[in-house]
């Protein structure tokens, strides 16, 4: 009956344009400028650099660094796709493949954030079993004898590839991510429209548009947790989709990625780290805590358009039923130990179709894919 009253009273919603609120209009300029500037990873020497990111690029698309030489970084995360995949979910828990563009903002990796830099993101689906399943030896091996990742090698480097296997397995991935930081979005309708506001011009986006994104600095609460120009907090949090993968078969979520995170030798404060000072506060202050189980990393809701499925297991096919996961959403699932923020926003029809259009305005134009890299030499 509540549901049925609030849809009733929330039917429609108000013809014409939207008129913003003082407080509305300075949350919604809160999501810009875009892009962010462009910053160096001290924790990586080969950030930046330009032959690095060549020999980055030619590894991302390189299937010969899996075990059976069938699959690549491309393979899941294809440009044509956004740097993503129409799959479900891929690896050990069928977790979503998340798109690449604008990684290089992250503060954590992965879903369940194991990982504190790009890098070390970037070695663990080559060395995963459930995904391309190579070890550092195969890395090495293949670098080196390979005469143009060889030649590219030392162009990044200055050096030969080592004897050390892990030493160059780490090379590779640091160049990965190397190439990675070039993945970023440019502008989408939202940030015109959002430049509109800062300056007093006639907002330059759909009615629709314009009703969702009132909802979602209001009503919706969606900013809470989607906050900044790249509308993530870049934290963790229980949204109430279930971790249960299968019978027998779980996914903890941030609780696993904190106990993997303090077991790993590739962060920020660990030997591989290029950072002399090794000052990741974060790191090296964050604390596993019980309510930690089934949180995932909050995504940037950039760059929609194009990277369904949605949610980290893929579980919702189109923006609509994400947005309708929480409108109707089911606060049983959510952790008890864990946070309450969430609560059903019991959307109208018509409130869903904006909170939608808002969404999609949220991507550009999808990016060109990287030019052929000429031989090294």
């Amino acid at each position: 009956m509540i549901r049925l009253l609030a849809a009733l009273l929330l039917l429609a919603l108000p013809a014409g344009a939207a008129e913003f609120t003082p407080e509305e209009r300075a949350a919604l300029l809160r999501h810009g400028p875009w892009p962010l500037p462009l910053e160096r990873d001290d924790s990586n020497r080969l950030s930046g650099n330009q032959a690095a990111i060549a020999f980055g690029q030619a590894l991302f698309f390189d299937p010969r660094l899996s075990a059976k030489g069938d699959m690549s970084c491309a393979t899941c995360h294809q440009p044509a796709a956004r740097y993503s995949d129409k799959e479900k979910g891929r690896g050990e828990f069928l977790r979503n493949v998340p798109t690449l563009l604008d990684i290089r903002w992250n503060r954590w990796f992965g879903w369940d954030g194991a990982q504190d830099n790009l890098w070390s993101q970037s070695l663990r689906p080559m060395l995963s079993a459930a995904e391309m399943a190579a070890t550092p030896k195969l890395i090495a091996d293949h670098i080196r004898s390979d005469a143009d990742l060889r030649c590219r090698y030392r162009a990044a480097t200055g050096t030969l590839p080592e004897a050390d296997d892990d030493a160059v397995a780490v090379v590779a991935s640091k160049a990965l991510a190397a190439f990675q930081e070039t993945l970023t979005s440019g502008p989408a309708p939202f940030d015109a429209f959002r430049n509109d506001l800062a300056s007093g011009r006639t907002p330059s986006l759909s009615e629709a548009a314009q009703h969702g994104a009132k909802l979602f600095v209001g009503k919706g609460q969606c900013a809470i947790c989607h906050i900044g120009p790249a509308f993530t907090n870049r934290e963790f949090h229980d949204i109430g989709v279930p971790y249960l993968v299968r019978p027998g078969l779980v996914d903890p979520g941030r609780h696993l990625g904190l106990r993997r995170l303090s077991e790993s030798k590739l962060t920020r404060l660990g030997p591989f780290s290029d950072d002399p000072a090794r000052e990741s506060v974060t790191t090296r202050h964050v604390t596993l805590l019980h309510r930690n189980w089934g949180e995932f990393r909050v995504p940037s809701l950039r760059n929609l358009v194009g990277t369904a499925p949605y949610m980290h297991n893929g579980s919702k096919a189109t923006l609509r039923d994400a947005v309708l996961h929480y409108s109707e959403l089911n606060e049983e699932r959510l952790h008890a130990d864990g946070e309450r923020l969430l609560k059903p926003l019991f959307l109208g029809n018509d409130e869903v179709d904006a909170l939608v259009a808002f969404l999609e305005s949220l991507s550009g134009p999808a990016p060109a894919e990287p030019t052929a890299l000429a031989a090294c030499r």
